[in-house]
């Protein structure tokens, strides 16, 4: 077989149980395809022995008959995610150096369910931003090209992880998504990007940015393939206490395709000002798709969705701060020199300075803000107030018989390389403005490539499901990747 690393995880594993191919082929394949994708800046950190010792254990474990659902899979990790003894330094020059002597917990299921790993992803630095430009070791780069030849976002802050995934580095790859930062990068590039309910993943040893907010979650070709993997990464942890002590269905077998009678919410509050006409109609078709179906297609409201960007960047920037005191100088990771006389505080000011990016330095400083005394109830204890509300506004539409919501994913096609340099960061923050809603009260969501703007890139249209209701959502959303019939690739770009 040819080609090996453009396989999707259903079909890859269909071959491997036939013996058409082998993991140690299917892992050569993707290193090859790694090995000539530099320009991308997709993969940070390689770890080729790692692969090749892990497919050749996979292969083992298949000629036994003791075969897992990822048994073989060659994928890649964002760098956010700790894996022992391997450099996991969330795209941050601060962590530099940082080999972690554990194991995250998702990376974990995901070998004992038999993956294979190919090395680790690039990513927006501590996952902060929407174009993976906030990274140590540079952007990650989109696949597909802009008209006129410009390189493009591949989005963020998984950006690496959808860059991969798109040109076929690998199978798939693992994700997180705070705001948005999951099923952006995968409409930006084509791909499919699931945001599991709060707790249905652990989150132990994924290195926090809002740890209220935080979901890791799959990055993958196709809806089935999705399914597939986030059956390997979900699991209950007592390492972490947020995880949800509910069991994991086998979500690949209620991929039925069957979706009549379902009831799918369009919110009237996601029709924003200056919404461009192709995201639209691309919104209308994806309607039209599941009626056709046989959903049921309801207006309903959420009426709180105006204040849920800015709650969010009130949020996420507190509890970041309060993640990223951690990082002194003192425990691990950089330590930045010091001059004769310098103490303490001059050790931590110069450490930090040296080791946060611009946008990680300007969270943290909107974070201490509004959590300082005299602004916590004017900001911050509001926020938390609105969250509620925007919480509540969900409950009620799945109380009314909402089934889904069906909304754009982002508020346009990639945008170039670079654009970000000269825009106000408000304006940047607005590329999370259809996505933050999910995070703030924990639904799970998903992003599915649907059609393409006036230049020929992606686009994709996300739904929401009720509270672990992950199976249903992906059958859903299979039904809407069917009825798309999704299958341009970008351009080849080696």
């Amino acid at each position: 077989m040819s080609d090996l690393n453009r396989l999707t995880i259903a079909e890859a594993r269909d071959a491997l149980a036939k013996g058409e191919t082998t993991s140690a082929d299917l892992t050569e394949a993707c290193l090859t395809a790694i090995d000539a994708s530099g320009k991308l800046n997709a993969f940070v950190h390689h770890t080729p022995d790692m692969a090749r010792g892990m497919a050749k254990a996979a292969d083992q474990r298949i000629k036994a008959g003791d075969a897992a659902p990822m048994t073989g899979i060659p994928v890649g990790i964002k760098d956010v995610f700790c894996v022992k003894g391997v450099p996991s330094q969330a795209a941050s020059r601060i962590l530099d150096g940082f080999r972690p002597e554990y194991e995250s917990t998702v990376t974990q299921n995901l070998w004992n369910a038999g993956a294979v790993m190919l090395g680790k992803l690039n990513q927006d630095e501590f996952a902060m931003g929407s174009a993976n430009e906030n990274s140590v070791y540079g952007p990650a780069i989109n696949p597909w090209k802009a008209a006129d030849g410009r390189d493009l976002t591949p989005g963020g802050s998984s950006g690496g992880s959808a860059a991969a995934v798109a040109a076929d580095l690998c199978l798939a790859a693992t994700g997180t998504d705070t705001g948005g930062s999951i099923r952006q990068p995968a409409a930006f590039t084509g791909t499919v990007g699931l945001k599991p309910s709060y707790g249905r993943v652990s989150r132990w040893g994924v290195i926090a940015y809002a740890s209220s907010l935080d979901q890791a979650g799959p990055m993958t070709k196709t809806v089935r393939d999705a399914a597939i993997m986030l059956g390997a990464m979900a699991s209950v942890d007592p390492q972490d206490s947020t995880s949800a002590d509910k069991p994991v269905p086998d979500y690949e077998s209620l991929l039925t395709g069957d979706i009549r009678g379902k009831k799918i919410g369009i919110p009237r509050e996601y029709r924003i000002d200056g919404l461009p006409e192709e995201i639209a109609a691309l919104w209308q078709k994806g309607a039209d798709m599941l009626r056709d179906a046989g959903a049921e297609i309801v207006d309903i409201s959420l009426p709180h969705t105006k204040y849920a960007l800015p709650a969010y960047y009130v949020i996420a920037p507190a509890e970041a701060s309060s993640n990223l005191a951690r990082y002194d100088g003192v425990r691990y990771g950089r330590r930045a020199k010091l001059g004769q006389g310098d103490g303490i505080v001059e050790m931590y000011e110069k450490t930090r300075a040296e080791g946060f990016g611009p946008e990680v330095q300007r969270r943290v400083m909107i974070g201490t803000y509004v959590l300082s005394a005299g602004f916590y109830d004017a900001y911050y204890n509001r926020a938390r107030k609105v969250r509620t509300l925007i919480k509540r506004d969900f409950e009620c539409a799945f109380a009314d018989g909402v089934d889904a919501i069906l909304a754009p994913t982002t508020p346009s096609a990639a945008f170039a390389l670079g654009a970000s340099d000269n825009a106000d960061p408000v304006q940047m923050y607005l590329n999370d403005v259809f996505t933050v809603t999910l995070n703030l009260v924990g639904l799970p969501g998903i992003s599915v490539p649907v059609g393409q703007d006036k230049n020929g890139l992606p686009l994709g249209l996300q739904l929401f499901g009720r509270p672990f209701d992950e199976g249903n959502l992906l059958n859903q959303a299979l039904v809407l990747e069917k009825a798309a019939g999704f299958v341009a690739k970008p351009g080849r770009w080696w």
